[in-house]
């Protein structure tokens, strides 16, 4: 058995040709040369393979034909770590009898397995490699450019991986960052069975379920709690990325999807502020990733007035105009392409790698010298912390208008978010009566955002829907500050 270590990062073909001048000319790197691998996924008809948390292959290369099996594993950020056997076989048809007979569930009927076994997708590339030595590591880079294929559909495969032959995990991180210095990275969650799997049909679509409080150890292991919420924040950020990737004109899904990914960056963040992690590494890479995601605030508004077939348009005056010009203000910001054009800032990538990084590092226990106060103290100083800042921010006896309100907003959803990274902690009614009026408040910030929209739209356009806005927003501050200020006499639940 082998226990493999991997990092996975998917790269841009246009990128190819700099990523090859920067491994032949890294230091103590080898280049391994290039080969072509055709693999062949099997499974039985009702995946029980699968079921098993497994994944099986036949790989050919250079003449030989070799069989393995991957048995359960995980993926933290984009570190993958699968137990795998590997046997050489004379055939394309993989021949279970040979693997360890310990690797198989207790009671299989392994001969059924066996006879039932079809290919369910083919990943076939070339894979070009080097070998490179970082102080006592040795990590195999490999580049695979080639395809997926499955039922006559088409995937493409554009994909660096750096795996550790020897010493220690952190290399991976460090040589991964080193190169991400030059060429745009984002990592790389899903592996190629997985993508088969997805592309042949036989899993279902990643989706978002509803989003419940971050689930955190019970034993006042302040690493463990760390741990917890950096691998949260990024594995949502990757499974958001790979519904973002997936073709759809329902911009407000697109929509949705981009403010959860937005809230996962500044969860991050916030956490490793928190925690006294956030330094001059990190720190610029969030506040460009942050600029980069400005789109967003603005699409979330124009979107809140189109739901429901614009319902909240209802009574105003020309109508369809109104809604086009909405529609085409959303298709100058290139929601559909936005994705793509973030991956190509290598901010992007350095900033996940930065993450994974921190992610190793709180896992080894390598911040042991950073000392905490247990959990229970620690959640509710830092809601207290944000608590006294929505206070100060908005006191009970002000009168706060539109302009007011959005000054406030990134430091309300702060603390929103603050109470999402440590709600479970506390008792789901007093929380939940606390927390909703915060949350109306933050979605009513965005229709006085929308608002705002509407009335440059009105006077570039001349849509002459002036006075509807006025009243809008009267009714709606109203309900605002009448909302605020009895939200801010809710006992705390902390």
């Amino acid at each position: 058995m082998d226990a493999e270590i991997e990092l996975k990062l998917f790269i841009q073909p246009q990128h190819h040709d700099l990523l090859k001048k920067i491994l032949n000319e890294y230091p103590n790197s080898t280049p391994q040369g290039q080969k072509k691998l055709t693999n062949g996924y099997f499974d039985t008809d009702d995946l029980q393979l699968r079921r098993w948390d497994m994944g099986l292959r036949v790989r050919g290369f250079d003449n030989q034909l070799e069989q393995t099996i991957k048995t359960a594993g995980r993926v933290v950020g984009g570190i993958h770590s699968r137990p795998e056997y590997n046997v050489n076989i004379d055939q394309k048809t993989p021949i279970l009898s040979r693997f360890p007979k310990e690797i198989w569930p207790i009671g299989n009927d392994l001969d059924k397995v066996s006879t039932s076994l079809t290919c369910i997708f083919e990943t076939n590339f070339e894979r070009q490699t080097w070998h490179i030595y970082l102080n006592d590591s040795l990590v195999e880079v490999a580049l695979d450019v080639g395809e997926i294929i499955a039922n006559d559909k088409v995937d493409p495969i554009c994909e660096l991986e750096f795996e550790l032959l020897a010493g220690d995990t952190s290399a991976l991180v460090t040589l991964a960052i080193e190169v991400a210095k030059s060429v745009p990275f984002r990592l790389g969650k899903a592996s190629k069975a997985q993508r088969g799997y997805q592309l042949a049909g036989k899993s279902k679509p990643f989706t978002i379920e509803h989003i419940d409080y971050v689930s955190l150890p019970k034993n006042n292991n302040m690493q463990q709690v760390l741990s917890t919420l950096l691998e949260t924040g990024l594995e949502r950020w990757q499974l958001i990325e790979n519904i973002l990737t997936l073709p759809t004109s329902d911009v407000h899904q697109q929509s949705a999807l981009w403010g959860e990914l937005r809230h996962c960056v500044r969860l991050l963040r916030l956490t490793l502020n928190q925690f006294g992690l956030l330094d001059q590494r990190t720190s610029p890479l969030f506040d460009h990733l942050e600029q980069a995601l400005a789109f967003v605030s603005p699409l979330q508004s124009c979107c809140l007035l189109l739901q429901d077939d614009a319902k909240p348009l209802a009574n105003i005056n020309n109508k369809t105009l109104v809604c086009q010009q909405l529609e085409n203000h959303i298709s100058l910001m290139s929601v559909s392409t936005q994705l793509a054009s973030i991956w190509q800032q290598p901010e992007y990538g350095q900033l996940q790698l930065a993450l994974v990084d921190l992610l190793l590092t709180a896992e080894s226990g390598k911040n042991q010298g950073r000392h905490y106060p247990e959990l229970g103290l620690f959640a509710n100083q830092l809601q207290q912390a944000s608590w006294k800042r929505i206070g100060k921010s908005m006191p009970i006896t002000a009168e706060m208008n539109s302009i007011d309100y959005q000054h406030v907003a990134d430091a309300l959803d702060e603390s929103i978010l603050v109470g999402f990274a440590y709600g479970e902690m506390y008792p789901a009614k007093k929380r939940e009566a606390f927390r909703a009026p915060w949350q109306d408040l933050a979605l009513g910030i965005s229709t006085l955002s929308a608002y705002k929209i509407l009335r440059h739209l009105s006077a570039q356009h001349q849509l002459n829907i002036e006075a509807w806005l006025d009243n809008k927003e009267t009714s709606l501050l109203f309900a605002m500050e009448h909302s605020r200020k009895s939200a801010l006499k809710v006992p705390i639940y902390w």
